[in-house]
Order: structure tokens, then sequence, then C-alpha cells
């Protein structure tokens, strides 16, 4: 049997198209499928795409070494073209083809249509959004790979009130379901600090021009600016922030300082501040070698999404080890309140704990693009730490 098992099947136009494309080959009973419901094509594009990559290469690795209890990984890999309607018929698909494990979708607004079906299904949900409300509604079967933003945001507000030259900040978000649950998230967060919120810009998912929005902001004589875009956008209002002359702070909660974001926005990206829950930066134990063997597999460096899928496959591992046994109920059970140690289980990267709600709980960082590089300049516990 190969070490790695890897089958991809491109979606056509529409779900139609998919709905053929998925056919999947019987399956060898030493194999574990898992199903890949990324955002290949649209505005997620820089996302799914590398939450693809991290989840391959972890599947990559842990074929390589034996496997999960000695079964091989199976894993098939389609697009949601940023659709939630898609993304919902492809994870009804990959249930219907019973698969042990879902990874994906990235985009909370397709989580949010979709992970009722791996509820129903019990199927356990390892999704990459950081919507607060994900893990909201009760779902025993979705696990975050990422914190959530009402975990993330008080960080940043904290980080805003020790700032005494920001009393005012401009807060700009992209009008979906991610940047809209983070713009709550932040306000509420900043509450209790000293900071006022001045001006609150709606933006628009896939927004190409941002010069309006800038002259909006700059006419908000606001100390700084906190931005939560998405990738391609946040590459977008950097430039155009450098094009009208804004040299006042730009802080953000991780897309604003991702990879992705520091090679489109160029120069751009130079000096934006972000909280950051993953980044190869982080001055911890085989996040270096991760980040080489990450580019080395792809050809591009990995932002956190990258980091997500490849330690979420990590996850699912040591969960099933736990168990014993492929009982994809009991596995979902384990992973509740478990914590992982990162000495025990390598591929986690950093000690981590899933809660009831399938939240994480570990450590963060601050981060400053210099010189097209995140540079790691704060390390931030785990909330259970405070």
């Amino acid at each position: 049997m190969q070490a790695h098992i890897f089958k991809k099947y491109a979606l056509a136009a529409a779900l139609g198209a998919a709905a053929v494309g998925f056919a999947v080959p019987s399956v060898a009973a030493d194999t574990v499928k898992i199903a890949e419901i990324m955002e290949l094509t649209g505005p997620g594009t820089t996302s799914g795409t590398n939450f693809k990559d991290g989840v391959n290469l972890a599947v990559k690795e842990i074929n390589a070494a034996g496997g999960i209890l000695g079964r091989q990984i199976e894993t098939t890999v389609v697009d949601t073209q940023s659709n939630p309607g898609i993304a919902k018929g492809l994870v009804q698909k990959a249930v219907d083809n019973d698969v042990f494990a879902v990874f994906g979708p990235v985009f909370t607004g397709s989580i949010m249509v979709s992970m009722a079906v791996t509820e129903d299904a019990k199927v356990p949900n390892f999704v990459g959004g950081e919507g607060a409300a994900i893990t909201q509604q009760g779902n025993k079967y979705v696990f975050r790979t990422s914190l959530t933003q009402t975990d993330a945001m008080p960080k940043v507000a904290r980080y805003l009130d020790g700032r005494k030259d920001v009393n005012t900040l401009a807060v700009l978000f992209v009008n979906n379901d991610f940047g809209k649950g983070g713009r709550d998230a932040i306000l509420k967060a900043l509450k209790s600090t000293h900071v006022k919120v001045v001006e609150d810009i709606s933006t628009a998912s896939g927004q190409v021009d941002f010069s309006s929005a800038v002259v909006k902001l700059k006419q908000s004589h606001a100390d700084a600016l906190f931005s939560y875009t998405n990738e391609e956008e946040s590459a977008r209002l950097l430039r155009e922030l450098k094009k009208q002359g804004w040299d006042k702070p730009i802080i953000g909660e991780t897309t604003i300082a991702g990879q992705k974001v520091i090679e489109l926005a160029g120069p751009a990206a130079n000096g934006a501040i972000a909280h950051v829950g993953l980044t190869v930066g982080a001055p911890v134990p085989g996040m270096e070698k991760f980040g080489k063997d990450f580019h080395a597999a792809n050809g591009y460096a990995p932002d956190h999404n990258g980091i997500k899928g490849y330690t979420g496959v990590y996850m699912l591992k040591a969960a099933i080890e736990k168990v014993g046994k492929f009982d994809r109920q009991a596995v979902a059970a384990a992973l509740h309140g478990m914590h992982i140690s990162a000495k025990e289980h390598p591929g986690v990267l950093m000690d981590v704990t899933i809660d009831g709600k399938g939240d994480l709980d570990r450590e963060s960082f601050l981060v400053q693009v210099v010189d097209g590089k995140q540079k790691v300049i704060g390390v931030l516990p785990p909330l259970s730490h405070k």
C-alpha cells in the first residue's frame, strides 16, 4: 500500500457536477477515510488552500509513520467554491460516503450551514472558522482548530488598553459572518478599556476598491485602525492605506499580518500588528520544522490556516489513539475536555485543551510585520492561565 493515499476530486462549476466527481472507490478495511471540504476557488481560496495543504502534510507524515492504530488515512478533497450552499451539499456527500471525519470548511458562513449535517450523522468535524457562533449552537461534533473570536478579541482589547497613544479607534470589518462576529466581539471587549470607537466601517466580501473606506477612516481622526477582513481584502486595504498616506497604527486579529497578506500587500504590510493564535514564527519546538516541511511540500510559506489543518489532523489522531478504536461517537466524546500535550503528540505543535463546546485554549502571540516577515513581539498565555 502506498504510504500516502490521496485522491483529489475537482469540482465542476456546480454542485451537480460535484456529485459525480465525489464518487469514491471502495476502501480497504485498513484505511480510515477523511474528507476535506475546502474553499479552493472564490474569496476563500487562500484560506482553504492553506488549510488543505496543512491537512495533507499531516496525512503524509502519519501514513509514513504507520498510520493511526495501523490504518492508513485516505483523504478526498473537494472545492466549495467559497459557496455555503455547495459546502453543505459536499458535506452531505462526504457523510453519505461514510467518512470517519470531515475537515473544513474554513469560512464561518459555510460552517454555519453545513455543520448540522455532520452533527446529525455523528461525524467529528474539524473546522477552520473563528466565528464565535460556531460553537454556540450546542453541536457536540464540531471542533475548532484555532481560537474563537470570543477568546481572541479580549486579548486584542487588553493590548490596546495598554497603548496610551491609542485613545480613539476606527473599526473596519468585512460584512459577512466572520467579519460581523469579529466586529461584535472587539466592540464588546473594548467596553472595559479606555479606548473609544469613533468610526465603524463596513466593507464587502471580495471588495476591490478601498479608497472610499480609507477616506472615511482618515476623516474619523482616529488614533488607530482595527481591521478585520479576509486575506485578499486585507492586502488591498493595506495598499490603499499606504497610497493615501495613513501613518497611524494598523492593528488586527490574525489575517492583517497573515503570510499571504504580506506577500500580496508587499511593503504596505510593514508595521501592521496582529494577535495571532498560530504563526510559524512562534518560539515553540516543532514549529520551525513544520514551516520548512510545509514550504518544501507546497512551495510557499504557510499561514495560520496551514497550521490549523496540520494540527487538526494530529488532534484527531490523538483522540482515536486515546479511545483505542475507530468509533466516531467515542472519539468526539473523548475530544471534549481533552488536553493534548505537544511532548506526547508533537504534531499538535503546542499544548492544547479542548473544552466541552469544541473551543480551544492554548498560547497565542502578538506579531508585527517587519521587513516583510512576521516578528513575534509577545507571547500570551492560555486563557485558563489568567
